[in-house]
C-alpha cells in the first residue's frame, strides 16, 4: 500500500484536550477499540516487526502528553525517553474452547482497562486460542491521537494486501526514539526544575498569545467588511445565535418536541458487554437506497426499530429515543487528527414500517447536519469548557451522556481483504466508547460486509443479546421488504 501524509500538531486541538480532560472521570472514557478475527493466529515477530516499523513513521507513538500551565493552554506532546515498545504489545491465548463468546467478552474488559496517561497512549493484545484454529488482535489507541477514520489509515502501516508479503523492513526504533528525545532536550536547552517550569510557562504563554491574537485578527477582518455589507454582519449574527442555540440544545436536550429517552434503560455503570452482528453490505445499501436514503440512514432506522421492538417485547413503550451520530468533517486523505462532530437526534419510539423510518432517520439526520454546519455541537464550545474546573466539565458531560440512549458511528473500512502479519483479516468488531450512554453501536465495513459492535451497557441493557437479535431481525425485515 501507498503510504499516506501524516499530519499530527505538537499540541492537542481544544476539542482534544476536551476529551482528555474529561477521562479524568472514568465513566466518560472517550476512547474506542477494535478486535480483528483472523483466518488463523498472527506472526507474532513478523507483526512485531511491523508496528516497530508503524511507530517509526508516527511520532505520536512514541510521544507522551506533557501537561500545559494550568488550564491556559492545550496539553503538548513530547519525546518519552522511558519508552519500552514491549509495553504496548501483550500476548494472551484464550482458555479452551475458545469461542467466539469468549473473545467478545476478553475484548469488552479490555476496553474497560484504562491507558496509562504517563506513557505514549496505545496498546496492542495478540490473542491465540480462538476455536478453528483462528487468531485475533485487539487493539486501543486514545481519541487524542486520532478518530476513527484517522485510526483506519494508520492501521495501513501493519496491514499487508497478500498472505505472504513480509511487509516492512525492521528499523531501529530504539535509535529513532533516541535522537527524537535528544532534539526536545536541545529545543528545551536543559532540563532542570526551574528551566523545565519557565519552558512550560513560556510555551503556555506563547500558545495564548498565538491563541488570542488569530482570534482578533478574525474578528478585525470580520468587522472591516460589515460597513461594506451590512447582510454579512446579520447573517454572522444570526449564525452565531444558532450556533449558542443548538449547543444548548446538544447539552440540555431543550428545543426536542418530547422529553424522550427509555426509563428501561435508564441506569447506567462501568460494566460493558460486547455483541457482534453482521450484515451483508450491498443488501443494506440497496434497501436504504431503494426509501431514499443512505447506508447510515438505514443503520439507524435499523437500530431503532430494534429498540422500539426491545422495550415493546417488555411492556415498556418509549415516546422517543435519544440518539446520536459522528459527523465527519474531515477534508484530507492524511494519517491522524480528529475531525468530527457528535450530533444528537430524536426518533419516534414506536414501532414502524420499514420505509417510514429510513424516511424519518434521513430527514432527521439532514436537518441535524445543516444545524451542526452552522457551528453547534460540543466542538464549538471546547475551548470555553477547557477553561471549566473538571468537577463541572465532568458533571455536564455525564448529563448530556445520560439522556443518550444510542449512540452511533459508521466506518469504512477497505471493500477488499486485508492481511496481518500472514493471517486473513476475517472481520473487524469495533468498540465504540459507551461514556455514559445506553450503548455505542460502531459499524464497520470491510470485504462485502458491515460489522456492527455492539457495545452496551449491561445495567442499562440487562439483555444484550436479545437486543443484538432483534437487530439481526430489523436488518433481516429492511432487506426482505425491499422491491
Amino acid at each position: 500500500m501507498a503510504e499516506r501524509e501524516i499530519a499530527f500538531a505538537d499540541r492537542m486541538t481544544e476539542h482534544e484536550a476536551l476529551m482528555w480532560n474529561i477521562e479524568k472521570d472514568p465513566w466518560l472514557s472517550p476512547n474506542g477499540s477494535s478486535v480483528i478475527v483472523l483466518d488463523r493466529p498472527l506472526d507474532p515477530e513478523r507483526f512485531r516487526r511491523q508496528v516497530r516499523y508503524g511507530v517509526s513513521r508516527l511520532p505520536r507513538l512514541y510521544q507522551r502528553v506533557v501537561p500545559g500551565l494550568g488550564r491556559l493552554s492545550t496539553p503538548a506532546w513530547a519525546p518519552d525517553p522511558e519508552f519500552d515498545f514491549d509495553h504496548h504489545i501483550r500476548h494472551i491465548d484464550l482458555p479452551a474452547p475458545g469461542t467466539e463468546r469468549q473473545l467478545l467478552d476478553l475484548a469488552a474488559q479490555l476496553a474497560s482497562e484504562p491507558l496509562d496517561r504517563t506513557r505514549p497512549l496505545w496498546r496492542f493484545v495478540v490473542i491465540g486460542g480462538l476455536e478453528g484454529g483462528r487468531g485475533a488482535l485487539w487493539s486501543i489507541f486514545h481519541h487524542a491521537i486520532s478518530d476513527g477514520i484517522g485510526q483506519i489509515r494508520m492501521a495501513e502501516l501493519y496491514q499487508q494486501l497478500t498472505r505472504d508479503d513480509e511487509g516492512h523492513p525492521d528499523v531501529d526504533l530504539e535509535a529513532i526514539v533516541a535522537a527524537a528525545c535528544a532534539a526536545d532536550d536541545a529545543k528545551e536547552a536543559g532540563g532542570d526544575l526551574a528551566t523545565g517550569f519557565a519552558s512550560t510557562a513560556g510555551r503556555t504563554a506563547t500558545h495564548l498569545a498565538r491563541r488570542n491574537l488569530g482570534l482578533g485578527r478574525r474578528a478585525l477582518g470580520e468587522l472591516m467588511l460589515w460597513p461594506a455589507d451590512l447582510d454579512r454582519g446579520v447573517g454572522k449574527a444570526t449564525d452565531a445565535v444558532a450556533a449558542v442555540r443548538h449547543t444548548v440544545g446538544q447539552l440540555t436536550g431543550d428545543g426536542n418536541d418530547v422529553a424522550g429517552g427509555s426509563q428501561l434503560w435508564s441506569h447506567r455503570s462501568r460494566h460493558r458487554h460486547l455483541e457482534w452482528v453482521r450484515v451483508p453490505l450491498d443488501d443494506l445499501k440497496r434497501a436504504a437506497k431503494a426509501r431514499g436514503g443512505s447506508v447510515n440512514d438505514a443503520l439507524l432506522a435499523v437500530l431503532v426499530e430494534a429498540a422500539a421492538a426491545y422495550h415493546d417485547e417488555r411492556d415498556a413503550p418509549v415516546e422517543a429515543f435519544n440518539t446520536s451520530f459522528v459527523l465527519s468533517t474531515r477534508s484530507d486523505n492524511k494519517i491522524g487528527g480528529n475531525s468530527f462532530t457528535p450530533v444528537v437526534i430524536q426518533l419516534d419510539g414506536r414501532r414502524s414500517t420499514p420505509t417510514t423510518r429510513v424516511v424519518e432517520v434521513h430527514d432527521a439526520t439532514v436537518a441535524a447536519r445543516d444545524a451542526a454546519s452552522h457551528g453547534g455541537g460540543v466542538s464549538s464550545i471546547a475551548g470555553l469548557a477547557n477553561l471549566l474546573p473538571t468537577s463541572v466539565m465532568t458533571k455536564v458531560a455525564r448529563d448530556q451522556a445520560a439522556k443518550i440512549d444510542l449512540a452511533t458511528s459508521n466506518l469504512r473500512g477497505a471493500p477488499f481483504e486485508l492481511f496481518c502479519a500472514g493471517a486473513r483479516v476475517d472481520g473487524i468488531v469495533c468498540l465504540g466508547p459507551v461514556a455514559g450512554t445506553a450503548a455505542n453501536i460502531t459499524a464497520m465495513s470491510y470485504d462485502g460486509h458491515l460489522d456492527l459492535g455492539v457495545h452496551v451497557d449491561p445495567v442499562a441493557i440487562d439483555d444484550p443479546a436479545s437486543f443484538a437479535a432483534h437487530i439481526a431481525a430489523a436488518v433481516d425485515t429492511l432487506i426482505g421488504t425491499t422491491a
